[in-house]
């Protein structure tokens, strides 16, 4: 049985994300880090996005990040911070997100709510224990910025990388890889794998053999798509990252909680009617 604040943490999921996704779908964050000496959008998603764990290897950011095929964090990183810093990459990514949510948002951006979903969000993302989720604790370092928005958006950043890191757990506790949750992704949406955009690149011979291992462990089925295991499976997953996401949201009281939901509301449904853009 999935208990109340399970249930809150998936509902807060819906609101806080399109907050923290202007980072990857709109122009400005891209524009801002592109202009330090980056030379594509990929460049950009690592720089900005690994930044918090300082000049790691690449080995480390592969394994952090999780789900990304073998060699392909290795492409941008180190070689990124021979243009840029870490520092630079950290303001500029900030700098960005926080002109996309404004252009985006227009006079919602200066209403009462973003600076009070700002305060009660923030409390919630640097409430939650760091231990075993290192995205999230690399974010932690730095410091809360003092304009709202931007403070909303870091929260809801921090909160984004909370979650992540609990997806992982609950994708390695369920024996998922990288790559496989994807295709776990892709078929549980009636995406064929070989048409789900993070995997399409992939050769043909190395998505084959992704697929045809998840249909040996019982997941996939003949058909191609997930059985009854692998929807039972992918329903288990989801329902312990809530779970593990809940941690962040203890802090919290019921009428604040209400409050956050009703001052993210109308923020995030502008946001998804515009994708994030």
């Amino acid at each position: 049985m999935r208990s109340a604040l399970a249930t809150t943490a998936r509902r807060l999921h819906h609101f806080v994300e399109p907050v923290a996704l202007v980072t990857y779908q709109a122009d400005e964050p891209t524009e801002a880090l592109m202009a330090l000496g980056l030379r594509n959008v990929w460049d950009c998603y690592f720089a900005g996005r690994a930044a918090p764990l300082g000049r790691v290897p690449a080995e480390v950011v592969h394994a952090a990040f999780y789900n990304f095929a073998e060699g392909e964090v290795a492409r941008h990183l180190p070689r990124v911070w021979d243009l840029t810093t870490p520092e630079e990459a950290i303001a500029a990514r900030q700098q960005g997100s926080v002109a996309a949510l404004r252009r985006i948002l227009g006079d919602l951006a200066d209403s009462p709510a973003v600076e009070r979903a700002a305060d009660v969000l923030t409390t919630a993302a640097t409430s939650a224990s760091t231990e075993g989720r290192i995205m999230y604790a690399a974010l932690r370092t730095l410091a809360v910025p003092e304009q709202p928005m931007a403070r909303l958006w870091h929260a809801a950043t921090l909160l984004r990388e909370h979650r992540g890191d609990g997806h992982v757990a609950a994708l390695l506790t369920a024996g998922i890889g990288g790559l496989e949750a994807h295709v776990l992704h892709a078929l549980s949406e009636g995406i064929p794998a070989e048409r789900f955009g993070r995997i399409h690149h992939l050769p043909a011979s190395r998505l084959d053999a992704l697929v045809d291992g998840m249909r040996d462990r019982g997941l996939v089925g003949p058909a191609g798509w997930l059985s009854v295991a692998g929807r039972e499976t992918k329903e288990h997953i989801e329902a312990r990252t809530d779970e593990l996401a809940a941690p962040a949201y203890h802090v919290l009281e019921r009428a604040e909680l209400d409050q956050l939901v009703r001052d993210l509301e109308p923020l995030s449904t502008v946001l998804i009617a515009a994708g994030s853009r």
